[in-house]
């Protein structure tokens, strides 16, 4: 059966950001689409933000892509440009390599719902501009001289 049983799909809850990055982040929801059909060089989420909430911290990937789509609800896309909102049926996508940080935020009092699409690439570094932080996918999170976050 191809169909994707969305009850069973992995779920997380929450931020793995290191403290106290992850505070913004920790009312949100991602059900894992793309991991649970098997597929390994895309991701496919489900995310749900709740009032208030952030989809992550301001980011960009060198060698990643991302593409989000509203689903239900409405965002507010922060990136290096400014901002904008985003409402169901809204797209916002985002190349690798191009150094413009972007997140969205639940500025609304209603449950948003954002359909999340992106490549997987295991040589990735994702850079965060507002704050000290870098993760990179071999080795997780760093500050941005280089040393890790468990070395603190």
């Amino acid at each position: 059966m191809k169909k994707i049983d969305i009850a069973r799909a992995p779920t997380s809850r929450g931020s793995r950001y290191p403290a106290p990055f992850d505070e913004p982040c920790r009312a949100r929801e991602r059900v894992r689409l793309a991991a649970a059909a098997g597929l390994q060089k895309v991701a496919v989420n489900l995310l749900r933000l709740e009032p208030s909430a952030w989809s992550s911290q301001r980011h960009w990937h060198a060698r990643e892509e991302e593409l989000v789509y509203v689903v239900e609800g409405e965002v507010v896309l922060v990136t290096d440009e400014g901002e904008e909102t985003l409402r169901a049926g809204d797209s916002a996508a985002f190349r690798a390599g191009e150094p413009d940080g972007h997140h969205l935020q639940n500025r609304s009092s209603r449950v948003a719902v954002v359909l999340e699409v992106g490549t997987k690439d295991e040589a990735d570094v994702a850079e965060y501009p507002d704050i000290d932080l870098r993760h990179v996918a071999t080795s997780g999170w760093h500050h941005k001289d280089g040393k890790p976050y468990d070395a603190t």
